[in-house]
C-alpha cells in the first residue's frame, strides 16, 4: 500500500508509490495497456495498468469500469509531460470502491438544457471544476481584501421590510401573515453598522425579480457591498479600483492552469491596471450616439449573418456524414456532438442577428435622463481595454439614496464601473445622501412611506456624516474573469425564470 496522497501533491512524490483515491473521468485500452484518467477533486492523473504487471483480476476489473466509478488507484509515481498534470501513475494495483454504470454525462458533448439539468453532476466536468474554482478564488480574494484593510463584515439580513432598489424587482414573501421581501441589497443596513465601525462589508445572496433571460441576468445572485465613513465619490471610486486591480492579480496568481484550460486569453487579464478609464453619463450617450458605434454594430450584424451561413452549411455536411452507411460508433457520436456544438451557436448567433438591430436603434436614440441599459453598456465596455467608470447619472433613474451634485443638482454622484470585452457593469456605487432634508424629499418624489424608513432616517438625524460604498455583483465578474457568455456557469446552482431544479 503506498502513501495516501492527492493529485496535486504528485510532484513531491516522484519515483515514490502513492494511493490516489478519486473517481474514474476517462479509460481506454490498447490491449496490453489501460490508460486510467483519475481525477480526485484536486486534479487530473493518468494511470498505467499494464498487463502482467499487476494481477489479472485487476486488470480485469479495471477494463469494465464504467464513467465515474470510484476507487483507489496504487501506483509509481513519475513525471510524463503527455500526461494530464504533468504526471503519472505506473499502477500495481486498484480497489473499486463503486463500479458506475450509464453515467449520463458523457465525454461526447451534451446540450445546455440537459447539462443545466443535471448541473450536480455537471460540476465534475473540467471546465465547471475550474470556474468554480476561480470562483472560490475571487470570494477568497475579496474576503482578504477588505480584512486585511481593517473593514469588519456584518451579515445582514435576508428579509427585508422594504425595498433597497426598485420595488418593480422585489421577491414578496409571507412573514406570519406580514408581507416582507427578499433584499435586494445589504447596503441601507452596512449604513447603519458603518456608523459604528467607520469600514464595513456584507457579503451574501441577493435577489431580483427581474424579468428578463439575458446571459447577464439571474434571479439570485452574491454581492459584496462595502460602505466607508468620511468618504466622498472619489475615495469611493479609488477603493473600487484598487479592489478591482487586487481580485485580478489574485486570479492570475493563484488560477493560472485553471483559466488556461478555459482559454482564456490572459494578456486581456494582465492589463487590468490602474488607472481604469473615467468618463461621465453625458459623455456616455454622446458615445452610444455616434457614427463609430452604429459601424461598430454593423459590422456586428454583417459577421453574425456571415457565421450563420457558415453554420447552416456545417451542419447540413455533418448530418450528410452522420446518416452515411458502414460509419463506426464513435464517429457517429463524434459528429453528433459537433452538430449539438454548432447549432447551439448557430441559435446564439440568430439571436444576434435579431438583437442587434434593435441595439443600434437604442443606442442611435439614446436620451439623456434614460439609464443605461444592458447593450449600451456592452457597447461602452468592448470601447476600452480597461475598466472604464461611468459617472454622475440623472439622479431620476438612480436610487433615492444617492448624492445630488452640489455643482449640478440634475445629476449624483455616483458610479457604474464596466468591465472590458464588452461584459459591462460588474459593480455600481455611490456617494449616499447624508442630508436630513435632502434624502427625505428625494423619497417624497418616489413615493416611498417614511414610516418604513425610519430606522434608516435615524442615520441622518444622529451623527451623519459624508460617506459611501458600492457592490461589486461576484457572478458577473467571475464571468468576465473567466471570459464567458452566460452568467448561468457561474454559480453552482443558477436561480433564473423558468429554471429552479436542481
Amino acid at each position: 500500500m503506498g502513501t495516501a496522497t492527492t493529485i496535486a501533491e504528485l510532484p513531491q512524490h516522484v519515483g515514490e508509490t502513492v494511493t490516489l483515491s478519486g473517481w474514474l473521468y476517462n479509460s481506454r485500452s490498447s490491449g496490453k495497456l489501460l490508460f486510467l484518467v483519475l481525477r480526485d477533486g484536486t486534479g487530473l492523473c493518468q494511470a498505467v495498468l499494464e498487463k502482467g504487471a499487476c494481477p489479472r483480476e485487476v486488470f480485469e476489473t479495471a477494463e469494465r469500469l464504467g464513467q465515474e466509478s470510484s476507487l483507489t488507484v496504487t501506483g509509481a509515481v513519475r513525471a510524463e509531460p503527455r500526461s494530464p498534470g504533468g504526471y503519472e501513475l505506473a499502477a500495481s494495483d486498484l480497489q473499486v470502491i463503486q463500479s458506475v454504470v450509464g453515467y449520463p454525462i458523457t465525454p461526447k458533448p451534451h446540450g445546455i438544457d440537459f447539462l443545466m439539468k443535471n448541473r450536480h453532476l455537471w460540476f465534475r466536468s473540467q471546465r465547471q471544476w475550474a470556474i468554480l474554482r476561480i470562483r472560490h478564488t475571487v470570494v477568497d480574494a475579496i474576503r482578504r481584501y477588505f480584512n486585511d484593510r481593517g473593514f469588519i463584515l456584518i451579515d445582514t439580513p435576508i428579509f427585508a421590510p422594504a425595498a433597497g432598489e426598485g420595488a418593480q424587482t422585489l421577491f414578496a414573501v409571507d412573514y406570519f401573515g406580514q408581507p416582507v421581501y427578499l433584499a435586494q441589497t445589504g447596503q441601507l443596513y452596512v449604513e447603519a453598522a458603518m456608523m459604528a465601525h467607520r469600514k464595513v462589508y456584507c457579503f451574501g445572496p441577493t435577489f431580483r425579480a427581474e424579468k428578463s433571460k439575458t446571459r447577464r441576468h439571474l434571479t439570485e445572485f452574491w454581492m459584496v457591498e462595502p460602505e466607508i465613513a468620511y468618504a466622498d465619490l472619489d475615495e469611493v471610486i479609488a477603493l473600487a479600483e484598487d479592489f478591482v486591480c487586487e481580485l485580478v492579480r489574485s486570479v492570475l496568481r493563484q488560477r493560472r492552469p485553471e483559466l488556461q484550460l478555459l482559454g482564456r486569453d490572459l494578456s486581456k487579464l494582465e492589463t487590468i491596471q490602474k488607472p481604469f478609464y473615467r468618463i461621465t453619463y453625458s459623455q456616455a450617450a454622446e458615445i452610444l450616439r455616434s457614427p463609430q458605434v452604429r459601424q461598430m454594430l454593423q459590422e456586428d450584424l454583417e459577421r453574425a449573418r456571415a457565421r450563420i451561413e457558415e453554420l447552416n452549411r456545417i451542419i447540413s455536411e455533418k448530418e450528410a456524414q452522420r446518416a452515411a452507411p458502414g460509419l463506426k460508433q464513435w464517429k457517429a457520436d463524434k459528429l453528433a456532438g459537433e452538430i449539438i456544438e454548432a447549432r447551439s451557436e448557430l441559435a446564439d448567433q440568430e439571436e444576434a442577428v435579431r438583437n442587434i438591430p434593435k441595439h443600434m436603434e437604442l443606442a442611435a436614440g439614446f436620451q439623456w435622463g434614460e439609464d443605461l441599459g444592458g447593450s449600451d453598456e456592452t457597447i461602452i465596455a468592448r470601447l476600452h481595454d480597461r475598466p472604464v467608470f461611468v459617472t454622475h447619472y440623472p439622479r431620476g433613474c438612480k436610487a433615492f439614496y444617492m448624492k445630488r451634485n452640489a455643482d449640478d443638482p440634475q445629476v449624483v454622484n455616483n458610479f457604474d464601473l464596466l468591465a472590458p470585452e464588452g461584459y459591462g457593469e460588474i459593480i455600481g456605487g455611490s456617494q449616499r445622501e447624508d442630508d436630513l432634508d435632502a434624502l427625505l424629499d428625494r423619497m417624497r418624489e418616489e413615493g416611498l412611506k417614511e414610516e418604513d424608513y425610519e430606522w434608516y432616517l435615524d442615520l441622518r438625524r444622529y451623527g451623519t456624516v459624508p460617506h459611501g460604498g458600492f457592490g461589486l455583483g461576484v457572478e458577473r465578474t467571475v464571468a468576465w474573469v473567466c471570459g464567458l457568455d452566460h452568467l448561468r456557469e457561474c454559480i453552482p446552482y443558477p436561480r433564473m425564470m423558468g429554471r429552479i431544479y436542481p
